[in-house]
C-alpha cells in the first residue's frame, strides 16, 4: 500500500472513529441510567420501554461496523410474548440484552477514549508539521523535540522531520487498528456469536440465501424468456400467419416472411441456449470444472494465471456451479472496476472442501455492499447456500483476495 493509499485509509479510519462518539456518548449515559433501570425493576412495564433506546443504540452501532465489516452483524433479539411481567422476565433472560448491556458499558469507554487518542495523534502530526514555521517565535531552547531543545533551524528542521515520521508511522498503524478493534468489538458482543444459537442463526441464514438466490435465479430465467425468446417466438408466429395469407397472392413476399421467421427461430435458439447455460453451463458437464475455468480465463481482456489442480476426481453438480459462478462473477469484477494488470485463479482440494482464491494487483476498495461489489453479494449468498465460507480482502490500492470454501465431500 502506498502512501496516500496509507494517509486515505488512515484518514477513513479516523472519521469512522470519531462517527462512533455518536454511540460512545450515549453510552456514558448508560452509567448513570442502568441503576435506575435496574431498581425500577419492580415495575415490570418499564423494561421493555427501557430496552428500545438501548437496542436502537445498538442497532446504529452494528450499521456502522457492518459497512467496515462488509457482512451484515445480526441481532440476537427473540421476539417478546405475553404480558408485561412475561416479557420483562424474558428480557432479562435473553442473551441479547445482557450483550447489549455490556457492549453499552465497554464501548461507553473505549469508543470514547480511542478516538480521543488516535486524533491526538493526528493533531500531534500537524502540529509538528508546522513546527519550521513558528519555532523561532519563541525563545531560544524553550520548545523540545526528542529532549532535545531547539536552537538552531537546521535542528528545528530535521527534529521535526523525524517527528513527523514517527507521528505519521504512528498515525498509519493506530488508526486502522483501532478501527478493527471497534468493529470486533460490536461484531464480538453485539452478534450472535456463541454456541448452538450462531450455528442455528448460520443455517437459517443460509436457507434464506438460498431460497433468495433461488427466486433471483427464477426471475431471471423468467424475465429472459419472457422479453426474448417468448418476444421473438411470438413475433414468428405473427410472420407465418401474414406469410400464409399473402401465399396465394404474393408467394415472394411470402416465402422472405418465411425466411425472417426461421431467423427469429435461429435467434431464439441461441437466447435458450443462452438462458440454459445460465441455468448449468453445459462446459461444466463436457470438460468439467478446471476446463470450464480455462474457458472462463482465456475470454477475459485481463492476463489471467491458473493453479489448477489435475485429479479426476469432481465435486458434486451443485458445487461445481457455485465454484464456476464465484470465478465468473470475481473475473467480471475484476475486468470492470479493478483496473488490473493480472489475476490469478488457484483451486485446491483440501481433504473434503474445494478452496477458491482469486487474486488481482487493482486498485481494491470491493465492498459486496458497494455498486462495485453488488456481484460480490451474490457470491456470498450462494457460498453461504452450500454451507461454504466466504472471505473477501480489498485494501485500498493493494488488490482484492477472494477466497471461497466449499464442503464438496471428496
Amino acid at each position: 500500500m502506498d502512501l496516500k493509499a496509507r494517509a486515505l485509509h488512515g484518514l477513513r479510519s479516523t472519521r469512522y472513529l470519531l462517527g462512533g462518539l455518536a454511540t460512545a456518548l450515549p453510552s456514558l449515559a448508560g452509567y448513570v441510567l442502568l441503576p435506575l433501570v435496574c431498581f425500577s425493576l419492580i415495575f415490570a412495564p418499564v423494561l421493555p420501554w427501557a430496552v428500545r433506546p438501548l437496542r436502537a443504540l445498538a442497532d446504529a452501532e452494528r450499521r456502522r461496523a457492518e459497512r467496515v465489516l462488509g457482512r451484515p452483524v445480526r441481532r440476537p433479539y427473540p421476539t417478546p410474548e405475553g404480558n408485561a411481567y412475561q416479557r420483562t422476565f424474558q428480557l432479562l433472560r435473553s442473551p441479547g440484552t445482557r450483550k447489549d448491556v455490556a457492549w453499552m458499558l465497554v464501548h461507553g469507554i473505549v469508543g470514547l477514549v480511542l478516538p480521543v487518542l488516535v486524533l491526538g495523534v493526528l493533531l500531534s502530526l500537524l502540529l509538528t508539521i508546522s513546527i519550521p514555521l513558528w519555532w523561532w517565535t519563541l525563545p531560544g531552547g524553550t520548545l523540545t523535540l526528542l529532549a532535545a531543545p531547539l536552537t538552531t533551524w537546521m535542528q528545528a528542521i530535521v527534529l521535526s522531520a523525524v517527528c513527523v515520521w514517527l507521528f505519521a508511522a504512528l498515525f498509519f498503524w493506530l488508526a486502522p487498528a483501532t478501527m478493527r478493534l471497534e468493529t470486533w468489538t460490536a461484531e464480538v458482543m453485539l452478534g450472535t456469536w456463541t454456541g448452538a444459537g450462531r450455528r442455528i442463526e448460520e443455517l437459517t441464514t443460509s436457507r434464506a440465501g438460498a431460497l433468495q438466490a433461488h427466486e433471483a435465479e427464477l426471475r431471471r430465467i423468467e424475465r429472459d424468456l419472457h422479453d426474448g425468446t417468448q418476444a421473438q417466438l411470438v413475433a414468428v408466429a405473427m410472420r407465418l400467419a401474414l406469410a400464409d395469407r399473402r401465399f396465394d397472392k404474393d408467394p415472394q413476399s411470402s416465402r422472405r416472411m418465411v425466411l425472417e421467421a426461421r431467423d427469429t427461430v435461429d435467434e431464439a435458439l441461441v437466447q435458450l441456449r443462452t438462458v440454459i447455460r445460465g441455468i448449468h453451463p453445459p462446459i461444466l458437464s463436457d470438460r468439467g470444472l478446471n476446463g470450464a475455468i480455462r474457458s472462463l480465463a482465456a475470454g477475459r481482456p485481463i492476463p489471467t494465471t491458473l493453479d489448477l489442480p489435475e485429479t479426476d476426481r469432481r465435486p458434486p453438480a451443485a458445487v461445481e456451479a457455485a465454484a464456476y459462478f464465484v470465478v465468473a462473477e470475481a473475473l467480471t469484477n475484476i475486468a470492470r472496476h479493478s483496473r488490473a494488470d493480472r489475476a490469478q485463479v488457484s483451486l485446491r482440494y483440501d481433504g473434503p472442501t474445494l478452496r477458491i482464491l482469486v487474486q488481482d494487483d487493482g486498485r481494491g476498495g470491493a465492498e459486496s455492499g458497494s455498486a462495485s461489489g453488488s456481484g460480490l453479494a451474490g457470491v456470498r449468498r450462494r457460498v453461504a447456500a452450500l454451507d461454504g465460507t466466504t472471505r473477501i480482502d480489498s485494501p485500498v490500492g493493494s488488490g482484492t483476495t477472494i477466497e471461497v470454501v466449499l464442503p464438496c465431500g471428496l
